[in-house]
């Protein structure tokens, strides 16, 4: 990052020392937990969120005799996921704007990458206890639950319920911003709190191949206006650093998840 001053200038790095285009160190830890047909602990950086997704062979009242599925999703973050402890929304007997919004930017990335008639009648909940929180947890969140999507829907084949998985596309997200005046990947809490333009990018790459796509973009001017060549250097760092991720996922799911039986 180069900042002028009239008679010099000088590179000032990012907080955790990364380059501009640098994703933060992450990871999909598969099959984290036992009970739900898919999980995995989603890693980027300091942030921590458990996926699960559960099958339930049926569809909500107003989809039944579509020969349609359907794909949901809820979002939560737990107590201690931050420094000061966050009251349980159901203790408060209501969900925040935050989280109905957050939710539902996740069931509606998911959903874009299956074929819901593909899925037959049944619903998947995906579900994103955020366990520990600096930064992007929305865009972890989306690259776990489609680990966790994956892999239950894969269980269900491996049944004999369907006779493939119905993703038809690799779901990612990733979050980029301007700090300082400059356009930056992936920011952790301490520049997404005083970033000047905060951005979410949803995107999907084919699984037979072929180019990616946008499916939702969130953009903010929170302290400053952007320009569009500005928008163009955000959208490029995100479409970078998806393709990444989309490689880790790929990567991941060559391996089939170990066969589960019906609970």
């Amino acid at each position: 990052m180069r900042v002028d001053t009239p008679d010099t200038f000088t590179y000032m790095t990012r907080p955790d020392g990364r380059a501009d285009n640098e994703l933060r160190p992450f990871s999909f830890q598969r099959d984290f937990t036992e009970m739900a047909d898919g999980s995995v602990l989603v890693s980027f950086g300091n942030t921590r969120v458990l996926c699960t997704a559960s099958i339930d062979e049926d569809v909500p009242r107003w989809m039944r005799g579509s020969g349609k599925g359907w794909v949901t999703a809820e979002y939560s973050m737990l107590p201690g996921a931050s420094p000061e402890r966050i009251d349980r929304e159901a203790a408060r007997g209501k969900q925040s704007g935050r989280t109905i919004e957050i939710q539902r930017l996740i069931g509606r990335s998911l959903r874009a990458a299956c074929d819901m008639e593909a899925l037959g009648e049944r619903q998947v909940i995906v579900d994103c206890d955020v366990l520990q929180a600096d930064g992007g947890t929305r865009t972890a969140s989306i690259c776990g639950g489609f680990i966790a999507l994956h892999d239950a829907l894969e269980r269900v084949v491996q049944r004999g319920g369907i006779a493939k998985n119905p993703l038809h596309s690799f779901c990612s997200a990733i979050s980029v911003g301007i700090v300082n005046g400059e356009p930056v990947l992936d920011l952790p809490y301490v520049e997404d709190s005083v970033a000047e333009v905060d951005m979410n990018v949803v995107m999907l790459r084919p699984v037979s191949g072929g180019d990616a796509s946008f499916v939702e973009v969130q953009g903010t001017a929170e302290g400053m206006t952007f320009s569009r060549s500005q928008l163009d250097a955000l959208l490029g760092l995100a479409e970078g650093g998806l393709a990444t991720i989309s490689d880790a996922q790929t990567a991941l799911v060559a391996d089939a998840p170990t066969p589960r039986a019906a609970r």
